[in-house]
């Protein structure tokens, strides 16, 4: 004889539907919150790309020294507010990559990754619109001679 199966109590079907919209709305205040550690790190690099430049145009290497440690110190300061925003939300792993070189790799072969990657924060993390492309458009197919 088959048992019957009695509908599952209101409360626990309510419980079950207010679970799944507390992990959407925790899910929305973490990546908000990962964007604005990425805000908080982006002014650094901004800082950090700034004074890169200038220890190019001084005349003294002393200052041109200590204009480049700065913008060093600067990503430093960078690096764990990006760690925490990857944490919270995978998108940022590679501004926290990026950051994690400038111990290891020259400034000036990261700042082009450093302005794009802050760049798309003005985006909101969307990236950009249309990704900037060197190649041409694809061909299109002309009428057959002969046939109209």
């Amino acid at each position: 004889m088959a048992q019957r199966v009695s509908p599952a109590p209101a409360g626990r079907v309510a419980g079950v539907a207010f679970a799944g919209l507390a992990v959407i709305t925790l899910a929305g205040c973490s990546n908000a919150h990962a964007l604005s550690l990425v805000r908080q790190a982006c002014t650094h690099v901004e800082r950090s790309l700034r004074l890169y430049q200038q220890s190019g145009t001084d005349t003294s290497a002393s200052v041109q020294q200590a204009d480049a440690a700065a913008a060093l110190r600067q990503l430093q300061l960078a690096l764990p507010l990006a760690a925490s925003a990857a944490g919270e939300n995978a998108q940022w792993q590679a501004f926290m990559t990026t950051l994690g070189e400038s111990s290891r790799v020259p400034e000036s072969d990261l700042v082009i990754a450093l302005r794009q990657q802050c760049a798309d924060v003005s985006t909101g993390g969307q990236g950009p619109a249309t990704p900037p492309t060197t190649l041409p458009p694809p061909p299109t197919n002309p009428e057959p001679v002969g046939r109209s």
